[in-house]
């Protein structure tokens, strides 16, 4: 009697991805893609190849509710089968009323809901002989930086943000889980952590600071706590979304021990007081500026990133000028503006006096006028110092590289030339020889 001969498995359902928006989109875009390989789907990075698409969206404001209708519509045309998930998910029937046709709609953070719905429409393979996932999940990052989320949702009401109703009240992820994680991303070769939230500041604040355990070590659910344990992994620890809270100070302390990148990302939006008690933020520039010199004070090379609104409903001229004044004197190294954008659902919308979109759009400009020529003063101090850099990429003769000051995607390169034995991911010691208002170049050392 012949050998009976097995048949060839069929393959794998493939999935493709489409990830928008904010660092937690991404890291919830990452969670999803980690299930998926985790249950034997393959992931397609063409909307060819894919038997459906997922479209992870924003709709934190007009102009991203614009792309991620439009990314949803081009999925919809290229392929046909398509579900969605993230932010705008959760901003009524947008999505429906828009592409009646997608298969199915959920909000942010709902990892199991969309592998429920992927269950429903591609049904997930038949018992994978190995594991298909790494210990440290799919990532959407390069392999050498990656972010670590740390909690979700917050406590904040600012009545320009509706990321409340969408995200919930603040929940913080439990620190061993948040140390495992980073743990498990470092040995996989990650060289730079991210630390990202609503509000990072606010960790733990939900659970009362309880204590967690990590690798047998009693830790408490705060923020100081996580980033000297992060500290011990040997990678940058980079932080965002940091509200200047006193407990800040703490952390900037270990800044100016060199046990974390010394830079952190504070949203300021306004100077003024009467616009940010209308924003519903802290409302005293005075003590900013303190809390910004005092930091300073006790970490020198401390590198501060900010954004700003121009336009806010009501906001008048002098209160422009008092937000300008505040550049002035904060001298910030990274500032981003927008030009304020109504978002649909938000407290704003309601307030008296709106700014026209004319004067919202020369305000910015003005603002990001002055902010230039602070950001490129601020470079030109760096010239003729040492720099220790992460190498994103070579492009030709060129390394294109961040320093300690730089977040990827949102702050500027240390170019370094020539590239002749530098390689990406890897760190360098370069000779900043040159600035201009965002970059810097240099040379190795």
């Amino acid at each position: 009697m012949g050998k009976a001969v097995r048949a060839a498995p069929a393959p794998a359902p493939q999935v493709g991805f489409v990830s928008l928006g904010c660092p937690k989109a991404t890291v919830d875009s990452e969670h999803i893609l980690t299930r998926l390989r985790a249950e034997g789907y393959r992931i397609s990075g063409t909307y060819d190849g894919a038997d459906l698409v997922v479209v992870n969206t924003c709709g934190f404001i007009d102009s991203a509710v614009a792309e991620s209708l439009d990314a949803i519509g081009e999925a919809l045309a290229e392929n046909g089968r398509v579900i969605v998930t993230g932010c705008l998910g959760a901003k009524g029937d947008i999505v429906r009323e828009t592409h009646p046709e997608v298969l199915a709609v959920t909000g942010p953070h709902a990892t199991d809901a969309v592998m429920d719905a992927i269950h429903a429409h591609l049904p997930k393979p038949h018992d994978p002989f190995f594991d298909l996932v790494p210990p440290q999940g799919i990532r959407l990052t390069p392999r050498h930086y990656a972010y670590l989320k740390i909690s979700e949702g917050c406590n904040h009401r600012c009545t320009f943000c509706i990321i409340p109703s969408m995200r919930g009240d603040l929940v913080s992820r439990p620190v061993g889980d948040v140390l495992r994680e980073a743990e498990r991303l470092v040995a996989s070769g990650v060289r730079e952590l991210l630390v990202i939230s609503q509000d990072t500041s606010a960790y733990g604040v939900d659970v009362k600071y309880r204590t967690g355990f990590w690798n047998g070590r009693p830790v408490k659910t705060r923020m100081t706590e996580l980033v000297q344990q992060l500290a011990t992994l040997g990678a940058w620890v980079r932080l965002h979304y940091v509200y200047p809270y006193p407990h800040v100070d703490e952390v900037v302390a270990l800044m100016a021990d060199g046990k974390v990148l010394p830079y952190l990302d504070v949203p300021f939006q306004h100077a003024s007081p009467r616009i940010l008690r209308r924003m519903k933020r802290p409302a005293n520039a005075e003590n900013t500026l303190a809390r910004i010199r005092a930091w300073r004070d006790l970490c020198p090379d401390l590198t501060i990133r900010s954004t700003f609104i121009a336009g806010f409903p009501g906001e008048t001229e002098a209160e422009f000028d008092e937000l300008l004044a505040f550049l002035d004197e904060a001298k910030l190294d990274r500032v981003g503006c927008f030009a304020y954008s109504p978002v649909e659902g938000a407290a704003a919308n309601a307030l008296d006096d709106p700014v026209s979109e004319e004067i919202r759009e020369d305000r910015r400009r003005r603002f990001m006028e002055k902010q230039q020529a602070i950001s490129a003063e601020r470079l030109a101090r760096r010239v003729g110092r040492d720099a220790h850099v992460l190498v994103d990429a070579i492009d030709g003769n060129v390394a294109i590289a961040r320093s300690g000051a730089d977040a990827p995607e949102i702050d500027g390169h240390v170019l370094v030339t020539p590239a002749r034995g530098l390689k990406v991911g890897e760190f360098a010691r370069v000779r900043i020889t040159s600035a201009d208002t965002y970059d810097l170049h240099a040379v190795p050392v």
